[in-house]
Formats: structure tokens, C-alpha cells, sequence
């Protein structure tokens, strides 16, 4: 390895591959999850080792696996880029006390509240971004945005959560699944059934959609692994596995797919979230907002 560089010549830019690259053990995957293609992101992973003086990954037949070095600079990494984006937003505050970045993840739509936001402050900023559905804490946390619109599970230690309002889930089955045409089942009906698996999913969030534990400890068969939340319905039509969604949320995207009410299992819980020391205005006219402008519309009959 070259001389290393001084650490305050590191670009976070690198930084930030290296740790999409540890969270997906994979350089494909990385590469589409940063939208570059795989040699830039090996030429990138490879500008940082010479950067540190130390190989942080070594490639596998099966994808990447951090080297001890990598291993160590990982979570000084992620601290890296937190501090970092702390920095911008805090002092972005200061110099626009008039600013907010509300979030929303898949499927959510703020439009109303935040127009309402912007009508009650037309001298604000007020911004709205998608941010990954299992990325809503962490967009908070590195405060990439100030309040974001998502479903519960997640940790929730440190933030303000509020609930907007319950989504029933329903099982999605191809139209000549055994089930279809049923008006509602139980976890009794699908306990036979594969269900997909994203990887590197949050535990706590794979067990909530995966329906686990089951009853009596009964082990949920295993369905092929997706690598985006979109590709299960594909899987579920193409009889390959079934799943769990919000009510409508398949069925909209999907007219290939049966959706039955599911009994017997708590809803989904659409929160609004925001950082618990978090006491703007804005944010607090916002979580007003959204409660009075996003509960769902009645499903018609």
C-alpha cells in the first residue's frame, strides 16, 4: 500500500461506498444501491485502501467480506459520514431557521400535508424526499430529513412518534392460488405457505412482515430472497411465495394478484417520526398536518 494520506484528505464520498458496500457484502448490489456500476465501485473501495494504507475488503465467490482492518473502520466510518451530515443540517439551520425536509417512504403520500405546511409558512423551505422504507430512522438520525412518514417497525428510541392511522394487511396470492377468491384467512390457513426474504433486512422489520413467530414456535418455510421490497410482488404472482401487505397496496400495482384480509394480526402502524429534540416550529406545524391530512380515504364498497 502507498503512504497514507493525512485522515482529514479522506472524501466521505469514498466513505460512503465503503459502507453501502459492508451493509450489502456484494459489489453488485452496492454498485445498483449507488447507482454506479461495478468497476467505479471497485475503483472507488480501492482510492479509499490507498487512502487508509489498509485493504479493508477482500472478494469472495460468494460476494465481499470486510478484512480486519475493514471491520475496524466500519463503525468509525459510519460515525464519519453521521457527524458529517450533522455538521450540514445544523448549520444549514442556522443560517435557514425557515427549512425542513420531510421524508416518506414507499407508498406514503404527503402531498397535502406538506402543501398545507407551505401554506401556513410561504416563507419556509419546505422540501419532500423518498427515503428507502427501511431507512426512515436513520434519515432522522443523520438528519437527511426533519420528519419522515413511514411504517413501523423500527427502533424508535430517541425520536417522536406519532401514530396517523392503522393499515390492515392482507395476504397477496396469484389468481389461481388455492386461497384466492376466499373472503378473509388465518395465520392457520398460510402456515405451509414460503414467504420471500429481502437480504440484510432488520430482523425485528423481517419478522413483522414474515409473520413471526408463528404459533407454537412454527418455522415460516423460506421463499426465494428479494433484493428490493417492489420485487415481492413479482415473486408472489409468479407463485414462487406469498406475502403480507398494507390493504390495497398490491392489489393497486398488481391486477394479477388477489388480495385476502388477513384475521387475527395487528395492523400496520403509519407513524410520523421525528427527532425527539427536535423543537422547530416547522416540525411541529407539520406533525399537525399530517395528522389532519394523512389518514387514509375510505376504501369504497
Amino acid at each position: 500500500m502507498a503512504e497514507p494520506t493525512s485522515p482529514t484528505d479522506l472524501d466521505l464520498r469514498l466513505v460512503r461506498c465503503f459502507t453501502v458496500l459492508a451493509e450489502h457484502r456484494h459489489f453488485g448490489r452496492a454498485a445498483a444501491h449507488l447507482h454506479l456500476t461495478q468497476p467505479s465501485l471497485s475503483r472507488q473501495i480501492r482510492r479509499l485502501e490507498r487512502d487508509l494504507g489498509a485493504r479493508l475488503v477482500d472478494r469472495t465467490p460468494q460476494g465481499s467480506r470486510l478484512t480486519e482492518a475493514g471491520e475496524t473502520f466500519l463503525p468509525l466510518a459510519r460515525s464519519l459520514l453521521r457527524s458529517s451530515a450533522q455538521a450540514v443540517s445544523r448549520t444549514r439551520a442556522a443560517a435557514r431557521p425557515s427549512r425542513i425536509t420531510v421524508g416518506y417512504s414507499n407508498g406514503m403520500i404527503v402531498t397535502a400535508a406538506v402543501r398545507e405546511l407551505r401554506r401556513l409558512h410561504p416563507d419556509a423551505e419546505v422540501h419532500a424526499v423518498h427515503v428507502e422504507f427501511t431507512d426512515g430512522r436513520d434519515a432522522l438520525v443523520d438528519h437527511r430529513v426533519d420528519a419522515v412518514v413511514c411504517r413501523l417497525p423500527f427502533r424508535t428510541e430517541g425520536l417522536h412518534v406519532t401514530v396517523l392511522y392503522d393499515d390492515p394487511l392482507v395476504v397477496l396470492v396469484p389468481l389461481d392460488h388455492r386461497l384466492a377468491g376466499k373472503e378473509s384467512v388465518t395465520l392457520d390457513d398460510i402456515a405451509d405457505e414460503p414467504f420471500p426474504r429481502i437480504r440484510d433486512a432488520d430482523p425485528e422489520w423481517s419478522a413483522y412482515w414474515r409473520l413471526e413467530p408463528r404459533p407454537g414456535g412454527r418455522r415460516v418455510p423460506d421463499g426465494p430472497y428479494i433484493d428490493h421490497l417492489e420485487d415481492k410482488f413479482e415473486v408472489v404472482a409468479s407463485g414462487q411465495a406469498i406475502a403480507v401487505s398494507p390493504r390495497g397496496r398490491g392489489t393497486t400495482l398488481r391486477p394479477d394478484l388477489a388480495a385476502i384480509p388477513l384475521e387475527g394480526v395487528e395492523p400496520s402502524h403509519v407513524v410520523l417520526a421525528t427527532r425527539a429534540d427536535d423543537r422547530s416550529r416547522l416540525v411541529a406545524d407539520f406533525r399537525k398536518c399530517a395528522q389532519s391530512l394523512i389518514p387514509p380515504k375510505e376504501t369504497p364498497q
